[in-house]
Order: structure tokens, then C-alpha cells, then sequence
């Protein structure tokens, strides 16, 4: 097992595409980190790179203490596995697994213990007879992390491994590959566009966007404080809500923020997380609430004043444990700014269809009786508001406000 070092890492094609730059990631050994974007973002690139399978442009990969950049993939110590499962047909599951064991002309005896062992613990010991055909693409995804295990890798490379199985499968495999990489405490390098993946499996997330590294850190950090407006919007199912405002203080300095019409106080407790705000006073913000902040009012605990937006109910999707309502708000959309914009492209939700006007999406409790077209006051969980410069699409904690960006 090893650590993997990538350091300032770029790649650029010949006809000049750019597809990953300055990369900066230590992966430590036995971790398991998670590489996530949308579609095209650099992700798989940059895995293909670490595993040897495409030239590095710029920079440094280090597994272990050994510079690899020109080392060829069989002599990286590297095992991956693929979305395609690429398993041999005609060869029965135990000559799958077994497969590069043979290339390398192990002893038959050690060859035959390493595949019955990772048949076990991957379920696939009354199958080892049988040709991929007759099996699953659950098994099948088994078979191929099998002939990753047996070869004892210093690394695992997952590329997508569950895109091809359903819902279900998906889940289930989602928690075997976490429970293997526990048991195994290999070094895992893994890539996805599904955040729910990204986020169940991994110790450590990276969020890539454009090629560039957006942040790096635990699940629950990237979710609770996300360093930029992208990483808010593209972590968390449904996204976070953007409405534009203005910061305001008052005589008494209390702070709120004013989005359209509407006002928002804010609790010291915001203020003294992101001292910053205060450079923004009567100026322009980005205000960011996740879905599960805001709940019907007429159920909410707690004062409500000075926490309450009002909306009108576009659409109520009962999930059980949970009621998703859009409501159209009349506060202006952050839609003018690039990041919020990719976000729409990225994910495939439409922007607000008027300059005045933003659908929100609140997760209600299923106690809430709110229908289609009512108006509703909706309480907004202040404490837990996100702030974004508006001009470089930065989290606003402690640093001050830059300079506008023009254009």
C-alpha cells in the first residue's frame, strides 16, 4: 500500500484542450478519497493519469516516494476498475479473477488461495465456476473488483464502477465497495458524477468543475461550509437555493439582508462565523439556503419574527418521509452570475423564468397541509444561511471583500 502525491498536475491535448489544471492533492495511504463533478469536469482524465493511462502535461505524480511520470501503467502497482466491468467471456469467473495473477506466473497454490479469498469476501465463491454470462451485473462489478483485490495493489482506481447497474444494485454495491475498502485499507481513488456516491463513500471529497480542483475535504465540511457558490449548489440533493440581496445594519447594529421586498434578520451566531459580512454592508450578496432550512411556518417551532419569507406553491411532491415544495418567490434570482449559471447547465434544472422572480425548493415536514397555488409563509432557519460574494462566487467567512470583477 501507498500514498499518492499529485502535485501541480495539468493535462493539455494537442490540439490545445486543456482538461485539468494545477492539481494539488495528497492522498494519504489506506485513504479513501472521492474525485466528483458533472460530466467533462477533468475527473476521469485526472484518475487516468495517476493510473499511467494518459500522459501528464505538467506537473508531479508520486506513488509512494517514487516519481512516476514515466512509468508505464503495469509498473505502477495500480488496480483498476472500470465501468464496463471488461471481463473475459469465455473464461469462468475463477479464470477472471485469477487472470493477471497467471501473467505474472504466481505459484498455481498461492494463485488458487488469493482467488478463493476474494471470492469469499466478495460473495462469489458458489459462482466461481460459472462464465460472466450467467451472472449478474451486481456479480459482475464483484468479478472485476475481485481481479483488482487478488493482485494486492499498493492503490485501487475506480472509474464509475456502478454507472451501469439500477437504483437498487447501485446501493447495495455502494456499501459493499465501502465495507471492502474498511476491510482492505487500500489506498482508493474514486471517481464519480453522483454525489450521493461521493459523499456516503469517501473520507475525503474533491469537487473538480472545468478541470480546476474547487475543494477538498470531509463529506460533512463540504456540505456545511463550502468554500465557493459551485460546491454549494452541486453538493446536496436538491440544491441549495441562491436569492439575491442586499446586507443591511441598522442603527442598533443588528444585521439582516434584504431579498426583494422581504427582510431577514440575522442571529450573532452568523456574525461571528463570518466576521467578513460586515464589508458587505449595503452592498450586494448572494444569500444561500439549503431546502431543509426552510419549513411551513404554521408548523415551525420558535419566534418567527424576522425569519419568514412568503411564496406562492408552484408544486408539492410528497416523498413520505418528506414534503418537496417549489414555491415562487418574488425576490430577485442570483442567475447573472457565471457559477450559478454553470450550476443550471450542469445539473439540468432551468433557471427562474423571469429577472424578479426565484423558485425555491423547501423540504416541508409531511405534517404540512400547504396545495398548489396557496400562499405561504415559510420559516427560514437564519442560523444556518450561507453568504457568497456575488463577484468571485467566494463563501463569506473572514476574508474581505475583493474588488468587483467587470463584465
Amino acid at each position: 500500500m501507498a500514498g499518492i502525491t499529485v502535485s501541480h498536475v495539468g493535462k493539455v491535448y494537442e490540439d490545445g484542450t486543456r482538461a485539468v489544471t494545477d492539481l494539488n492533492i495528497d492522498i494519504q495511504d489506506g485513504e479513501f478519497l472521492v474525485l466528483v463533478g458533472p460530466s467533462g469536469c477533468g475527473k476521469t482524465t485526472a484518475l487516468r493519469m495517476i493510473a499511467g493511462l494518459e500522459s501528464i502535461s505538467e506537473g508531479e505524480l508520486r506513488i509512494g516516494d517514487k516519481l512516476v511520470n514515466a512509468v508505464p501503467p503495469r509498473d505502477r502497482d495500480l488496480a483498476m476498475v472500470f465501468q464496463s466491468y471488461a471481463l473475459y467471456p469465455h473464461l469462468s469467473v475463477r479464470d477472471n479473477i485469477a487472470f493477471g495473477l497467471q501473467l505474472r506466473k504466481l505459484p498455481k497454490n498461492e494463485i488458487k488461495e488469493r482467488v478463493e479469498r476474494a471470492a469469499s469476501v466478495l460473495g462469489l465463491s458458489e459462482y466461481l465456476d460459472r462464465k460472466p454470462r450467467n451472472l449478474s451485473g451486481g456479480q459482475r462489478q464483484r468479478v472485476a473488483m475481485g481481479r483488482a483485490i487478488v493482485r494486492q495493489p499498493a492503490a485501487f482506481l475506480m472509474d464509475e464502477p456502478l454507472s451501469n447497474l439500477d437504483a437498487k444494485l447501485r446501493v447495495q454495491m455502494r456499501a459493499e465497495i465501502g465495507r471492502l475498502q474498511r476491510e482492505l485499507a487500500v489506498t482508493t481513488i474514486y471517481v464519480t458524477h453522483d454525489q450521493t456516491e461521493a459523499m456516503t463513500l469517501g473520507e475525503r471529497v474533491a469537487v473538480i468543475r472545468k478541470g480546476v480542483l474547487q475543494q477538498i475535504a470531509p463529506p460533512q465540511q463540504l456540505y456545511d461550509r463550502p468554500d465557493n457558490l459551485f460546491v454549494a449548489g452541486f453538493i446536496g440533493s436538491p440544491a441549495m437555493n441562491f436569492l439575491s440581496g442586499t446586507l443591511q445594519r441598522d442603527d442598533a447594529g443588528e444585521y439582516s439582508v434584504k431579498v426583494g421586498e422581504q427582510e431577514l434578520v440575522l442571529p450573532e451566531s452568523i456574525l461571528s462565523e463570518r466576521p467578513a459580512l460586515a464589508d458587505f454592508v449595503g452592498q450586494q450578496i448572494v444569500c444561500g439556503i439549503r431546502p431543509e432550512d426552510l419549513e411551513d411556518a404554521t408548523i415551525a417551532g420558535g419566534e418567527l419574527s424576522g425569519r419568514t419569507l412568503e411564496g406562492n406553491v408552484e408544486l408539492v411532491e410528497p416523498l413520505g418521509s418528506d414534503l418537496m415544495v417549489h414555491l415562487r418567490l418574488a425576490i430577485p434570482p442570483a442567475s447573472g452570475i457565471e457559477d450559478i449559471a454553470d450550476l443550471a447547465e450542469d445539473t439540468g434544472e432551468a433557471l427562474p423564468a423571469t429577472q424578479n422572480e426565484t423558485v425555491a425548493i423547501a423540504r416541508f415536514s409531511p405534517r404540512s397541509h400547504v396545495r398548489v397555488a396557496d400562499t405561504v409563509k415559510v420559516a427560514v432557519s437564519t442560523d444556518r444561511l450561507h453568504f457568497f460574494n456575488p463577484h468571485d462566487g467566494l463563501a463569506v467567512w473572514t476574508q474581505t471583500q475583493p474588488a468587483a470583477v467587470s463584465g
